[in-house]
């Protein structure tokens, strides 16, 4: 059975979490393949609701196996403490059992967010992320592979010079290194494997394994807003590489898309909205980071910023989320092109500078009631207990999907309207 790559489509937290839980109740491998605890994914279980930055989502199916893959970052003092709420919910330690690391993936120590801390320019999380994937492409960095071998002295050494160039007060000692090196094998060395083994032989087996991406392609080092965008390669193309496993294996490319967009940190947004619309899309859709807790900034759809993503992703089908959150509103704007200068424009420039003087260029469609959380629920039941798909919603937003998938040229595949697991319509 080939592997099913989910992608976020925009600049991050478009519901990755809850589709991934859905779609692992029928895998038997969900595997996280970039990013680190920078990531947030959320998935609501009725009254209980689970937020996790490490932990791939498929962690909710008893039988499903997890993966932190070659190309991620890992600390693993949150991934203990994730692993320990878990349990306190009631969950079982799934370390060594079900949950493996790859040996590949580089470790975050506390050098790392020393270093993070210092950021005032891009807006990044804190949490280490850059630092250790700088020593990563610098070849000086630690892997869990590494641990039997590190030179915590030459480390030391190395760390506390960069810090101090840095101006930054804190500084390592080897003892201490050694001491975090040590609990880090005792607690996760059973865990620790050639994890794209694991996967490759999954795949030959006939096993379904799901590809979860972090953050979002506008977020891409590459691909992105550079330089307001993450250290790793969040699409497609590193979805494979970075769980040690062939292309080849992939089919089906899920790109996961607000009814809208939203932004969080530092560079231009050109649809961002700084009136009534944007408070209703950020109240009504709570807008807050799952990672930092920070406020996201909100605005309209953006078929070019889609259409970048499209180009680069490959995107078998779109997942569609939010779509109550736009409840409500009298009128929906959706955009369809740029003006920059005297020119109109419907691919994004590569330049954040030139983003900046980019303007929006809207259509407008007509808006649909807003419903409470349990109505919209109700309606994601009766569609999928039905068989009718989307033929449930209001005509508004069936004319709304219709004209988003009309500007991607990517079919709708499902649309969530609410935060539940169970309000997600499938498209029949």
């Amino acid at each position: 059975m080939p592997a099913t790559v989910i992608l976020g489509a925009q600049w991050g937290d478009e519901g990755k979490g809850k589709l991934v839980d859905r779609l692992a109740e029928d895998a038997t491998w969900v595997a996280r393949f970039q990013g680190g605890n920078n990531a947030g994914h959320t998935v609501v279980l009725g009254e209980r609701i689970l937020k996790f930055h490490l932990l791939p989502s498929g962690i909710t199916r008893e039988e499903c196996n997890l993966v932190l893959g070659d190309g991620m970052v890992v600390d693993p003092w949150v991934l203990d403490k994730e692993l320990s709420d878990w349990v306190e919910g009631g969950g079982t330690d799934p370390a060594g059992h079900r949950l493996f690391i790859s040996g590949r993936a580089h470790i975050i120590l506390p050098y790392h967010r020393y270093l993070d801390g210092l950021d005032k320019k891009i807006g990044t999380t804190g949490r280490g992320i850059g630092p250790t994937y700088s020593d990563k492409i610098n070849r000086v960095g630690l892997r869990f592979d590494g641990l039997p071998h590190a030179d915590t002295t030459a480390m030391a050494e190395r760390q506390n010079a960069a810090l101090e160039a840095a101006g930054c007060e804190q500084r390592v000692t080897s003892a201490e290194l050694d001491e975090q090196i040590a609990w880090i094998v005792n607690r996760f060395g059973n865990a620790i494997g050639d994890t794209g083994i694991m996967l490759d032989n999954a795949l030959k087996m006939g096993e379904n394994v799901i590809l979860e991406g972090a953050q979002g392609c506008l977020l891409d080092i590459d691909q992105g807003t550079f330089p307001y965008v993450t250290s790793s390669v969040t699409s497609r193309g590193n979805s494979t590489h970075g769980a040690g496993i062939h292309p080849g294996h992939v089919e089906t490319v899920i790109g996961i898309t607000k009814a809208y967009i939203t932004r969080v940190g530092h560079g231009h947004m050109p649809t961002e909205l700084f009136d009534d619309d944007g408070d209703h899309l950020g109240t009504v859709g709570h807008e807050f980071g799952t990672t930092t807790g920070r406020k996201r900034r909100c605005g309209w759809f953006d078929a070019v910023v889609m259409r970048h993503a499209n180009r680069i992703n490959g995107f078998t089908e779109i997942a569609l989320t939010k779509l109550d959150v736009l409840g409500g509103l009298e009128e929906i704007k959706v955009c369809v092109g740029y003006r920059m200068g005297d020119r109109e424009i419907t691919e994004m420039p590569s330049s954040a500078i030139d983003l900046e003087s980019c303007e929006p260029v809207y259509i407008t469609m007509p808006g649909f009631p807003g419903l409470s959380i349990e109505e919209w629920l109700g309606i994601a039941r009766k569609c999928n207990s039905e068989g009718i798909g989307f033929s449930g919603l209001p005509s508004a937003a069936q004319s709304y999907i219709s004209k988003l998938e009309t500007l991607l040229g990517v079919p709708v595949s499902s649309v969530g309207v609410g935060p539940d697991r169970d309000a997600t319509i499938d498209r029949v």
